[in-house]
């Protein structure tokens, strides 16, 4: 694997990590599965391994999150997205759950995957 995009973490990067071919790159723009989490894994340490795996393949790790590149960029993506979206050329997908008491169920099924496209609670 040549470019992994890194936004679950967890497991699933355990498992592509072997995967990663040298000189491979992981974008970094979310770690989904720490969401919920409360204080440090009690599971064995795992940063060794990681960073052996990128040293022994020269993996580049690089992190970013949206809002870097706002200023930069916003005013080009509404304008070219919202063409592209009206024309029928970028269609987008929602998960609608009825009432507010839905709500921490449907957002658990959001960090479990079980939602398709936006997830949107009608109250």
């Amino acid at each position: 694997m040549d470019v992994y995009w890194e936004n679950v973490g967890g497991r699933v990067l355990e498992a592509v990590l072997p995967l990663m071919n040298l000189y491979g790159r992981l974008p970094v723009c979310g770690l989904v599965s720490q969401y919920n989490a409360t204080g440090d894994a009690a599971a064995p340490d795992r940063l060794p391994g990681l960073m052996r795996t990128v040293l022994n393949r020269s993996l580049t790790i690089r992190g970013f999150i949206q809002t870097e590149f706002r200023a930069q960029h916003w005013d080009a993506f509404q304008r070219d997205m919202a063409a592209l979206v009206g024309d029928g050329t970028v269609k987008y997908r929602e998960d609608v759950v009825d009432g507010l008491e839905n709500a921490p169920q449907a957002f658990i099924g959001l960090l479990e995957g079980r939602n398709h496209g936006k997830l949107l609670i009608r109250v």
